[in-house]
């Protein structure tokens, strides 16, 4: 079975904190979102290859990114694209990546920015039960939220209907981009793009794939992220600090007060300063301030500020 880990987006709704990095090199913990997913495909010796989907743009990082890393299986396919303008969309860069590739397998898709809370080796055991057509389907609570997701009807555990990003969703149950297709299925992403049919998210496929051939869904409860906005980003690291903080140990703090899910790079200095629910990056230096569910990034400086809701790029020096 080969793997491919998407990894081709912008992350705008980020900017300026992935503007000049991967949304999927920002860390949850100890390990980046990306590297999470590494591991377990790493783990299953079912998956034989990894290609890892990115754009030109990135290309270079994610390449340093490979070599410097721990796994073995990875390998990097790029698209030619450099800016969002550019993207072919999610389906037809598959599909180019199945041409390039020369895949001929069965596939797993999985989207890099994903922290789900399941172990993918069940979600794979799922799909070789059934041989067939399997996405991963996870009750979001919230019509609200189920319109910027492709939605998901079940027959028992077989697809009835799925419509992408509904206007009036009538459940809550949605697709997390998480995919498998066997090997006779591979071949009729060309046959999709060939229809004229819509290039840019895999839930169009799907749609389109359900009223063809059985295709099923594996559901699990328990956590998941989508991590494309600053809020997921900083949802999915207290879901994984649990209410505890992460203070690296070369964090220099002078009267500093350290609330819940806080994460602390290596050589952040703080001096009399607040927070909670916060991410600041290496070599950041906060004085005087509070600093409450923001994203602070590497080199900045910050004196006398009290900041909610902030994204605070690269090397910025902010003084009242």
């Amino acid at each position: 079975m080969k793997a491919v880990v998407l990894a081709g987006g912008y992350a705008t709704r980020m900017w300026p904190i992935t503007k000049h990095r991967p949304k999927m090199f920002l860390p949850i913990g100890d390990a980046t979102v990306i590297d999470r997913i590494f591991a377990e495909l790493e783990a299953d010796d079912r998956i034989d290859e990894v290609f890892v989907s990115t754009n030109e743009r990135f290309a270079d990082e994610f390449e340093a990114h490979l070599e410097d890393g721990e796994f073995e299986k990875p390998t990097l396919s790029v698209e030619e694209t450099t800016e969002e303008d550019d993207k072919f969309g999610v389906v037809g860069a598959l599909a180019q990546l199945i041409d390039r590739e020369n895949v001929d397998d069965d596939l797993l898709v999985v989207a890099g920015d994903n922290l789900m809370s399941f172990d993918l080796s069940e979600f794979v055991d799922d799909f070789f039960e059934r041989e067939a057509p399997t996405l991963a389907a996870y009750d979001v609570g919230s019509r609200e939220k189920a319109k910027s997701y492709g939605l998901v009807e079940l027959e028992g555990d077989r697809i009835v209907d799925f419509q992408e990003k509904p206007d009036d969703p009538k459940s809550t149950l949605v697709s997390i981009a998480c995919y498998a297709f066997p090997r006779d299925a591979v071949s009729l992403f060309d046959t999709y793009l060939e229809g004229d049919n819509n290039p840019d998210e895999p839930g169009w496929f799907v749609q389109w794939l359900q009223d063809r051939e059985p295709t099923y869904a594996y559901t699990f409860e328990g956590a998941w992220f989508d991590i494309g906005t600053p809020e997921s980003y900083l949802d999915a690291v207290a879901w994984h600090l649990d209410g505890e903080s992460l203070i690296a140990d070369s964090a220099t703090l002078e009267n500093a007060t350290i609330g819940e899910n806080v994460h602390v790079m290596d050589d952040v200095t703080l001096i009399d300063t607040d927070l909670d629910h916060a991410v600041v990056f290496p070599k950041a230096t906060i004085e005087n301030g509070a600093v409450r569910r923001s994203i602070i990034d590497e080199g900045t400086r910050l004196e006398e500020l009290d900041l909610a809701g902030a994204l605070i790029g690269a090397h910025t020096t902010i003084t009242r």
